[in-house]
């Protein structure tokens, strides 16, 4: 197998996989990895855990090289047939990425991402984060024994997001403004101090990120017809799609599936471009949701995403945090799953197409709910309330329950 490389989605200009470098030095675009590919059966790899690693073939890192992991992958793939009656379609599934290590799907980059850093040299690691990808960051270069450095937008994190940061030891800094500022701020630093970026700008990343797509394969027995999933950064749905076309190019499966992006209606740039059918984004200067791991205005991986979407003919909408809210409280109660609200927007924009009749009622859907419920525990009191209060007393108690 030859070995893979960086090229430019544009100019197409090609890089040594050596070679510490995010965008195009010719023209700014992003980078995708390329690789060969791989002379390997489903039945070959089942012979090992269901983990990220069970996909070896499919990750762009040297066999000799040392492995960064805290057995991430290996996910859930919930058959939600209450959910799914909500909703209005024939099936629904959940891959809950919130039983990953750190509570979400970011733990699948960052074993590859900090793998790769490991491998290249890199003593230090950065992000910029709404919360998740510090989580993950913070906990990996723990693990590799790396520093990490994480800037977040003051007051913007949600606090178990923050806490996993703070506990694993990373340096946090808070600045006043947005992510996308942030990022720009860690984008410069990393150039000017040699510090490993760890955004999902970083192609290597979402290479990790890619096995969504293996294990629903793998779990499933076969391509769903549409994978929803939500759009923050934008780096997820453009892996998971690429997951696909690598098993279809491999000779595993004979097809493929719609990807359907969903954002948050404050925060919903990508679905305003191709609505409007713009050639070009139009960041939101102020993006408000409380989905939090969702509320970025100028998502880097734009054209990733939208290329897709479109590659995929798939779909795309914006749900409102009303509607993000609802569905969050209904994976729970109808089915016992608990996601953070950005999970929730993959569900909420299924129910809103079929709604619409923009989606068929017959429908086989997985949508990707890619954080856990006690990753933002201070919007679930806002939602739900505080416990009820009595006085410690049979009397007082039992006049709060309803007769069974």
């Amino acid at each position: 197998m030859s070995e893979p490389i960086l090229r430019c989605m544009k100019c197409h200009k090609e890089y040594d996989a050596s070679q510490i470098v995010y965008t195009c030095t010719g023209c700014g675009a992003l980078l995708e990895v390329v690789i060969e590919p791989p002379k390997v059966t489903l039945k070959e790899m089942a012979r090992r855990p269901l983990r990220v690693w069970r996909y070896r073939e499919f990750l762009p890192i040297a066999k000799e090289t040392p492995i960064i992991s805290l057995d991430e992958g290996g996910t859930q793939l919930y058959r939600c047939d209450k959910l799914a009656k909500w909703a209005g379609i024939r099936r629904l599934y959940i891959k809950y990425e919130g039983a990953n290590p750190t509570g979400s799907f970011k733990d699948r980059g960052m074993t590859l991402g900090v793998t790769k850093a490991k491998s290249l040299g890199s003593k230090a690691v950065a992000c910029a984060s709404t919360g998740n990808t510090s989580a993950s960051l913070s906990a990996y270069a723990a693990r590799a024994g790396l520093t990490c450095y994480v800037i977040l937008p003051a007051g913007k994190v949600a606090m178990g997001k923050l806490a996993q940061a703070l506990m694993h030891g990373a340096k946090v800094i808070s600045v006043k403004g947005n992510f996308d500022q942030a990022l720009n701020i860690v984008m410069g630093i990393s150039t000017k101090m040699g510090i490993y970026l760890l955004n999902s700008i970083n192609p290597w990343r979402l290479e990790g990120q890619k096995t969504l797509a293996f294990e629903v394969v793998d779990q499933l027995g076969h391509v769903p017809e549409m994978v929803a999933v939500p759009m923050g950064n934008c780096g997820n749905i453009s892996a998971i799609w690429k997951g696909f076309k690598e098993f279809q190019d491999a000779g595993i499966t004979d097809c493929l599936p719609r990807m359907y992006g969903v954002q948050a209606a404050g925060s919903a740039p990508v679905v305003r471009m191709l609505r409007e059918n713009l050639s070009e984004l139009a960041p939101v200067n102020s993006p408000e949701t409380v989905a939090t791991a969702i509320r970025i205005g100028n998502p880097v991986n734009w054209p990733k995403a939208v290329n897709a979407i479109k590659e995929s003919k798939g779909a795309y909408d914006a749900v409102s945090d009303d509607e993000i809210v609802e569905t969050q409280r209904i994976i729970a109660c109808l089915e016992g799953i608990g996601v953070e609200p950005a999970s929730a927007a993959s569900v909420a924009g299924v129910r809103k197409a079929a709604s619409i009749g923009a989606m068929d009622a017959d429908a086989e859907v997985v949508c990707v709910c890619t954080g856990h419920l006690l990753k933002d525990p201070e919007e679930v009191i806002s939602i739900c309330g505080k416990p009820i209060e009595v006085p410690p007393d049979l009397k007082a108690v039992s006049e709060m329950l309803s007769p069974v």
